[in-house]
């Protein structure tokens, strides 16, 4: 056991189905007066841009709505939004919708505060002090954003995917509510959900993980391994959803406190260079990363297996282990994720290239329980082909 350990997040977190209904009271505890709602732009066009602004109109409280978040967001819509919020003098950021909506809600917030510039502050700890008081609502089970410290952005022009890291993103307040994901697709609750399952795979074995973040990523495979199938193919079962968003919420502690591995530096290109969404990538490359990395991790693995319902008794650790990915294989089969690389366009010859680039994505590398070289990632892109 480690001897010395930290464990951070959000400031506060609210879970329950109908717990959005009472968002107003929230704005209050925060002496929030003018809010910025940063709304995801498909959730918009839903009608669900009526129901938020019936709950303000209904409270008396006026907002301003930005709705132009898209999935994998550019980094000037971060600055965008920063430049409303100081024109409009808010003083509370709201992001809601799935992990680019609350990324691009989280830095709006510290740029309108600190009246920087997004590329300023891409990295570690270039975030020079607090932002606007932030409430993030997930609207999906998938990227734990609402209790992480990173905001990922593309960056068009350089083909890349990159992110800020820093306590001060942190939300003041988590607020989820499993009934927000019921309408959620079946495409979009597989793609986040095995997203979820990634993270806490990711933070159960990267060599940063302690007793604490051990705790909530298990409890995170067993809850969205357990019920993932059930969202997926009925997705109107509310004790599915509670427990599949209970488990992305537990995955989102456990990335923000243990780190991701490997298969977030080799899913970024993927990302930068083609477009394809975070989830989509990392569920692409999960089961080949985890077999990968067995070897530096084997008991922990047996583990997962264990987790995931699979039964370990009178295994070999090597054969529990391996059990885990076939266990994750079958769940992104019956979610209907198996996906290859080739069919998702990506051209064999940039292999090299995107291996180069994934090293870049230096700190999932640096968690990861075995040593990846560019060699090593370009044979990982090759048998997710």
């Amino acid at each position: 056991m480690k001897n010395i350990f930290s464990f951070t997040g959000a400031r506060k977190i609210i879970f329950g189905s109908g717990a959005f209904e009472q968002l107003l009271e929230y704005v209050d505890e925060f002496k929030g007066s003018k809010p910025l709602v940063v709304l995801d732009g498909n959730l918009s066009l839903t009608g669900f841009k009526e129901r938020v602004s019936g709950l303000f109109e209904s409270g008396g409280m006026g907002y301003i709505l930005f709705d132009r978040v898209e999935g994998e967001p550019a980094l000037d819509l971060a600055d965008e939004g920063a430049k409303i919020a100081l024109k409009e003098k808010c003083d509370l950021v709201v992001g809601i919708g799935g992990g680019s909506t609350m990324d691009v809600a989280k830095a709006v917030a510290v740029i309108a505060a600190n009246k920087g510039r997004a590329k300023d502050y891409l990295g570690l700890n270039k975030v020079p002090g607090p932002g606007l008081p932030k409430i993030m609502i997930p609207t999906t089970a998938g990227t734990g954003s609402e209790v992480t410290f990173t905001s990922v952005f593309i960056r068009k022009a350089l083909k890349k995917k990159e992110g800020m890291n820093s306590p001060w993103l942190y939300p003041e307040l988590a607020l989820l509510d499993p009934v927000l994901t019921l309408s959620v697709p079946s495409n979009v609750t597989a793609a986040t959900g095995i997203d979820a399952l990634c993270h806490a795979i990711e933070s159960y074995t990267s060599i940063n993980s302690s007793p604490l973040s051990e705790l909530v990523s298990l409890e995170a495979i067993r809850l969205i391994s357990s019920d993932l199938r059930t969202c997926v193919h009925d997705g109107g079962n509310l004790k599915a959803r509670e427990n599949l968003l209970l488990g992305s919420l537990y995955a989102g502690l456990g990335l923000a406190n243990a780190g991701v591995t490997a298969v977030h530096s080799l899913s970024y290109p993927l990302g930068g260079k083609y477009g394809i969404s975070h989830g989509v990538a990392n569920t692409v490359l999960l089961p080949y990363v985890m077999r990968y990395n067995l070897p530096g991790a084997m008991e922990k693995f047996a583990v997962v297996a264990e987790a995931m319902g699979e039964v370990i008794d009178d295994l070999s650790i090597r054969e529990a282990a391996d059990m885990a990915v076939d266990a994750v294989e079958a769940l992104i089969v019956d979610c209907d994720m198996d996906i290859p690389l080739e069919a998702l366009g990506i051209k064999k010859e940039d292999f090299p290239d995107l291996a180069k680039a994934a090293m870049t994505v230096a700190r999932p590398l640096e968690n990861n329980p075995r040593k990846v070289t560019v060699e090593d990632a370009v044979d990982i892109y090759n048998e997710a082909y």
